[in-house]
C-alpha cells in the first residue's frame, strides 16, 4: 500500500525552476510513485489536490513555506526520499556556483553591469512588483514574466515608468524581441522593418514567425501583458511601444496584436495608429472591423493574415523612407482650436477629430470628448460652437454676424499653445453678406501677430455653399485664399485635414518618450528569477548578469514591511 510523506520549511525561498528540478529528481528516485514541490499559495495547494497529494500539514502551510510531498510505495521509501532533499538541493546550488559569482541585489549587479538596459523578472508575484520597481529606481526597463501581479502595481509600476521614459512589458509578459535579441519565450527572428506590438505571448511569437518565414523581418517585438489593454490600465505600453516605432526611422510597418480591447482603449490605440504616417496592421483577435482598411490602418482577422498583410506592405513601400518634414510650428505650438458657427458641422468635427487626437474638449457632448470647463476659455483641442445659447444671449447668431468670432480668433491666435484655427463659412440666404470681408483681415493680422512672436499659425475653413449664393462662393474662397487659409469645401476633408496637420504635434503618450538608444545596440540585462532566461539571453550573445536573489526578510512579509518603512 501506498504512503504520503510530507515536510514543510517555513520560509524558505526557491525560484520555480529549482522546484520543478527538484520534484523531478524526488519522482526519479527508487520506490517513488509521485512527489510535489510547491510553494504553499493557495493555487499551488489545489494542484496538489489534483495529484491527490495535499497531506493536512500541506493544507495548514503559508504562501511563503516550501511543500515537499512524496508519494512512495511504502513509508520508508517515502521517508528516504525526504531525506534526500538537503543533499539535492546542495547538489544544485554547488552547480551554479561554478559558473561564478552571482550579486545578490539588483543594485550590486547594475554596478557590475552599468550599461545593461533590462531587469528581467520572474519571481514568484508577491515579489514582483517591488523588484521591477527597484529596477525603474535605476533607469532600467522592465521585462516582467510574474504573474499573480495586482492590477494596482502593474497600473502604478506603468505609470511610474511612462514618467521615466522607460518600458515595463508585462506582468504576464511572455514574450519580446529587442533588437534581434528575444526576451523570455521567443523564435530566432531575423532583424528587418515591421515593428510588433503585442498583448499576447503566443501570438507575437506566431507573427513573428510568419514574418521571418515570409521573407521579412523585424525591427522590436514589444509586448505588454495581457491586461495592458483593459480600462483600467488605459494601455499605457502599447500606446509607448507605438510612439516607438512611430519614431523609429528603422520601422517602416507597425503590427498590433490583441484580443478585443475595452471600447475607449480601443479608440485611444487606434487614434495613436492613425498619428503615425507609417501603415499600420491591426489583429483585435476575433474582432470583425467595419471596413479592413481604413487610412493607414489595415484590420486583419487572424495572426497569419497580420504577418501577410504586414509583409505585403512592406514590399510595397518605396525601398527608402521619405525624410520627415520639418515642423513649421515653434516649441509649444501644438493644438487645434476650431471655431464653428453650424452646431451640426461642429458635432461631426468632433466625430471625426475624436478618432485622431488626444485631449479633445468641447461645448457639444460626445462621449470620448471632454467638457469645456468654461466655454469662453479653451483647453487643449477645443471645437467650439459659437450658435450654442451661451454665445447668442443679446447677439446675432454667428452665421450672420462675426463680431464673436472674431474676438474668439484673436484670443485664440494669442495663445502660444495654439497651431491652427479650423472654421465654417456659411454661405447662402440669411447669412452675413460677405463674411470673407470681415474674416480674411482678422486672420491677416492674427497671422503677423503670431510671425513677429516667432510662431507659425495655420488655418483652415470650410465654405459651405453653392455657385449660385447671393455671397459668391468662388469670391469669399479667392478672399480667403488670398490670407493665407487652407480652403475646402467638404467639412469631413476639411477637418481631416486639420486634424492631420497637428496630429504629430501631440504626443501619442503622457510622460518622457522612450529613448531610441536604448532599445538599440548590443543588449545587456540583470536577470531576476529563472535561470533560464539568463541561459537563453547569454546563448544569443547578451551580456547578462544572474542576481542570487531571495526575498526580503526570508519571505515574512510583516518583517519585510517594517524594514521597508525602516529604510524609507
Amino acid at each position: 500500500m501506498s504512503a504520503i510523506q510530507s515536510e514543510i520549511r517555513r520560509g524558505a525561498y526557491y525560484d520555480s525552476v529549482v522546484l520543478m528540478q527538484l520534484q523531478r529528481e524526488l519522482a526519479a528516485l527508487p520506490g517513488v510513485l509521485d512527489a510535489g514541490v510547491v510553494m504553499g499559495t493557495d493555487a499551488n495547494k489545489d494542484i496538489l489536490i489534483q495529484s491527490d497529494l495535499l497531506t493536512p500539514e500541506a493544507q495548514a502551510a503559508g504562501a511563503d513555506d516550501l511543500i515537499i510531498v512524496v508519494k512512495a510505495e511504502s513509508e520508508a521509501a517515502a521517508q528516504d526520499a525526504l531525506a534526500q532533499v538537503d543533499a539535492l538541493l546542495t547538489q544544485r546550488q554547488s552547480s551554479a556556483a561554478q559558473e561564478g559569482y552571482r550579486p545578490k541585489s539588483i543594485e550590486s549587479a547594475a554596478e557590475m553591469l552599468p550599461d545593461a538596459q533590462w531587469v528581467l523578472v520572474s519571481v514568484a508575484g508577491q515579489y514582483a512588483a517591488g523588484v521591477a520597481r527597484k529596477g525603474l529606481e535605476l533607469g532600467k526597463h522592465i521585462f516582467l514574466f510574474s504573474d499573480n501581479v495586482s492590477l494596482e502595481d502593474e497600473v502604478s509600476l506603468k505609470q511610474e515608468a511612462r514618467d521615466r521614459g522607460l518600458l515595463v512589458m508585462g506582468p504576464d509578459c511572455g514574450t519580446a524581441i529587442v533588437d534581434g535579441v528575444g526576451l523570455g519565450f521567443a523564435n530566432k527572428v531575423r532583424k528587418g522593418a515591421i515593428g510588433v506590438v503585442a498583448a499576447s505571448g503566443t501570438g507575437l511569437q506566431q507573427v513573428t514567425a510568419r514574418i521571418h518565414q515570409l521573407g521579412a523581418g523585424v525591427t522590436h517585438g514589444l509586448g505588454t501583458g495581457g491586461r495592458d489593454l483593459k480600462e483600467e490600465v488605459g494601455a499605457i505600453t502599447a500606446l509607448q511601444a507605438l510612439d516607438v516605432f512611430r519614431r523609429d526611422p528603422d520601422t517602416r510597418v507597425i503590427v498590433i496584436i490583441s484580443k478585443p480591447p475595452a471600447e475607449r482603449v480601443a479608440r485611444n490605440l487606434l487614434r495613436a495608429a492613425r498619428a503615425t504616417s507609417k501603415p499600420v496592421v491591426v489583429d483585435f483577435i476575433g474582432f470583425e472591423p467595419d471596413k479592413a482598411v481604413d487610412g493607414n490602418l489595415h484590420f486583419a482577422r487572424t495572426l497569419d493574415e497580420a504577418a501577410e498583410m504586414a509583409v505585403a506592405l512592406l514590399n510595397d513601400l518605396p525601398e527608402e523612407a521619405p525624410a520627415p518634414e520639418a515642423s513649421p510650428f515653434a516649441p509649444g505650438q501644438k493644438y487645434l482650436r476650431g471655431l464653428f458657427s453650424g452646431g451640426t458641422l461642429a458635432y461631426e468635427a468632433l466625430l471625426i477629430l475624436r478618432d485622431m487626437l488626444p485631449n479633445l474638449y468641447a461645448n457639444l457632448h460626445l462621449d470620448g470628448v471632454a467638457d469645456l470647463a468654461n466655454p469662453m476659455q479653451s483647453q487643449a483641442n477645443t471645437i467650439v460652437d459659437l450658435g450654442e445659447d451661451v454665445f447668442t444671449v443679446g447677439r446675432l447668431h454667428p452665421m450672420m454676424d462675426n463680431d464673436l468670432r472674431i474676438r474668439r480668433l484673436h484670443q485664440e491666435a494669442a495663445d502660444p499653445e495654439t497651431a491652427l484655427i479650423l472654421l465654417d463659412v456659411v454661405l447662402g440666404y440669411g447669412s452675413h453678406p460677405d463674411p470673407a470681408s470681415e474674416l480674411a483681415p482678422a486672420i491677416g493680422e492674427a497671422r503677423q501677430q503670431a510671425e513677429a512672436a516667432g510662431r507659425h499659425l495655420e488655418f483652415v475653413a470650410i465654405v459651405v455653399g453653392t455657385d449660385e449664393d447671393p455671397q459668391d462662393m468662388a469670391a469669399q474662397i479667392e478672399t480667403l485664399e488670398a490670407a493665407g487659409v487652407k480652403v475646402f469645401t467638404s467639412n469631413q476633408e476639411g477637418v481631416a485635414y486639420a486634424g492631420q496637420r497637428v496630429q504629430p504635434l501631440n504626443p501619442l503618450t503622457e510622460g518622457q518618450p522612450v529613448a531610441l538608444e536604448s532599445l538599440r545596440g548590443p543588449l545587456s540585462a540583470i536577470n531576476v528569477g529563472l535561470e533560464i532566461f539568463a541561459e537563453s539571453l547569454k546563448d544569443q550573445g547578451a551580456e547578462v548578469m544572474w542576481v542570487d536573489w531571495r526575498p526580503p526578510a526570508g519571505g515574512n512579509e510583516r518583517l519585510a514591511a517594517i524594514l521597508a518603512r525602516m529604510r524609507g
